[in-house]
């Protein structure tokens, strides 16, 4: 009778640990976003992130009768691309980010994640 209920704890705890990995942890996409940097901040209650937000040229579909801008908000992974993104507000960017399925409170407030910067003008 204990085999059984071993297994189905194992079963179990292995399908929790996929989930999480899954949704805080696997990459689920990764590319490139330009355009210009309107802020970053260093915010936070109990976990202090880096978060910032781009808006990119165009022009996108708002409430009807109206147009509104691109934007691409965004946390920050690391403090030296941070440090860049703050010395240098209203520059074109080209940022690489990271895509999760989750946020987790210490990696930011979006499931966009920039982990470095390829090009600043």
């Amino acid at each position: 009778m204990k085999k059984p209920l071993w297994i189905t704890v194992g079963v179990v705890l292995l399908l929790i640990g996929v989930f999480i990995w899954y949704k805080f942890f696997f990459v689920f996409g990764e590319g490139v976003k330009s355009g210009y940097l309107n802020y970053a901040i260093n915010k936070g209650y109990i976990f202090k992130t880096y978060e910032g937000k781009l808006i990119q040229e165009g022009f996108g579909k708002g409430k009807t009768g109206t147009i509104t801008s691109y934007e691409f908000e965004f946390s920050v992974s690391d403090p030296e691309v941070f440090k860049q993104l703050e010395l240098n507000s209203g520059k074109t960017f080209d940022l690489h980010y990271k895509e999760y399925n989750g946020t987790l409170p210490w990696r930011g407030n979006t499931k966009y994640v920039v982990d470095k910067i390829v090009n600043m003008k």
